[in-house]
């Protein structure tokens, strides 16, 4: 199934996606939900963020391929960081560059969506606690991310993390396609095939640390190509298996 978030008729609602149609659900996606009945053509609707976590984990260098272009070695576990909430939105919102960034970076990444409460997962259990997928853009402040230190600065400003356009359920974690354009342009292409540490594994391995809740964030890696962009360029982000993701940029 395909589940969404989105505005219309001046409110926001949860839907079930089918075709070009989006069906209006209430209650929660995670637990007890319901359709009611009403129904919206999806070109008629805004979509917002699928999902508005509590938390969002990220996994740093976790493609063989950008490892290998760097010239170093797999790290041996996860190298984690967190982003907050306050960054997030949806498909055709505008990623707002503040003045003080002078080195945005664009990287397209697989969003795992948790589907309910996890501690000590094992890493064959974790696909258990998956609820589905969705595209995100871990937008970073290079500027800002100063070698040696933790990297909450870099990764923390507003509208940094682009999550959309809607969940997915029942993929493959081992075989999305992902990629991303600017102005047109293919910059990333990959497929989580070329991980490090497999969805499972970073899903075993966060719980170790932290207790994962229905719908947190796992942010998987990004693949080679992750690099610098302006105000005024336009993102879009593909996998066809989860669908297309479009933001503009702007400044303040």
């Amino acid at each position: 199934m395909i589940f969404a978030r989105f505005t219309a008729g001046g409110k926001n609602h949860g839907g079930l996606v089918e075709d070009s149609l989006v069906k209006v659900i209430e209650g929660d996606i995670f637990g007890a939900y319901r359709l009611t009945g009403q129904t919206f053509a999806l070109p008629e609707v805004q979509l917002l963020a699928p999902v508005l976590p509590a938390k969002i984990i990220g996994a740093g260098l976790n493609y063989q391929a950008v490892a290998k272009a760097r010239g170093v070695e797999f790290p041996a576990m996860p190298i984690l960081f967190l982003k907050p909430s306050s960054g997030v939105i949806g498909p055709d919102q505008a990623i707002v560059v503040p003045d003080v960034v002078k080195q945005p970076v664009f990287e397209v990444e697989i969003a795992v969506v948790i589907g309910k409460k996890g501690k000590n997962i094992a890493v064959d259990k974790a696909a258990d606690y998956i609820f589905g997928f969705t595209l995100a853009n871990d937008v970073t402040a290079r500027d800002h991310m100063i070698k040696g230190q933790p990297w909450t600065r870099g990764k923390a400003f507003d509208t940094f993390t682009p999550l959309g356009p809607w969940i997915v359920q029942g993929l493959d974690p081992d075989n999305i396609d992902l990629s991303l354009t600017v102005n047109g342009e293919e910059k990333q292409k990959g497929n989580t095939s070329d991980m490090i540490f497999s969805i499972y594994e970073l899903i075993a391995d966060i719980s170790r640390s932290m207790s994962l809740e229905p719908g947190d964030v796992i942010l998987s890696g990004t693949p080679f190509g992750g690099s610098e962009f302006a105000r005024g360029d336009t993102f879009e982000l593909r996998s066809p298996q989860i669908g297309v993701m479009t933001n503009a940029v702007t400044g303040e």
